[in-house]
């Protein structure tokens, strides 16, 4: 569908993230280059970006024609309709929908910080989170400067 993609990380202030732009960054380019292996004829040139700001701006300095965004389940549907409308409005950029594959389709990033969290194993997580994250995860885990460690220590905790 298209001759380059960017797959953009930004950053939502609704939704406090458990992992620093730089670490989201590294992450995300190791798993497109996992996936796309070295020999990937056909396929569209792919890059991995951060940015800061509105998605649209993101998406016009970059030469964008659309955004594509992913559809877990009817939930998402109102929410991400109001949001492409909006960009079309705003900034004339189209968005475009996948629907994801049903092993994620009531995956999200609020439910995997909070199994972890509170102390679940992210190894349980497999089927949904790559081994790449999973390892993240479990350092974030185990390392006492970090809150997610101190939280699953917390006895307080509930």
């Amino acid at each position: 569908m298209f001759d380059k993609v960017v797959v953009a990380i930004g950053n939502n202030p609704e939704k406090p993230a458990l992992f620093s732009f730089k670490e989201r960054l590294e992450m995300l380019q190791t798993l497109v280059e996992q996936l796309l292996g070295d020999d990937a004829p056909g396929l569209a040139e792919v890059s991995v970006q951060s940015y800061e700001g509105l998605t649209v701006d993101f998406a016009r300095k970059v030469g964008a024609c659309a955004i594509i965004r992913g559809i877990r389940n009817v939930s998402d549907v109102a929410d991400e309709c109001q949001l492409a409308i909006t960009n079309r409005q705003v900034a004339g950029i189209e968005t475009i929908f996948i629907v994801t594959g049903e092993a994620y389709a009531y995956t999200s990033s609020s439910l995997i910080k909070q199994i972890t969290a509170l102390g679940g194993k992210p190894q349980q997580l497999s089927a949904i989170v790559p081994d790449l994250v999973i390892d993240a995860l479990i350092r974030k885990q185990t390392d006492p400067n970090q809150p997610l460690s101190r939280l699953i220590n917390d006895p307080l905790a509930e």
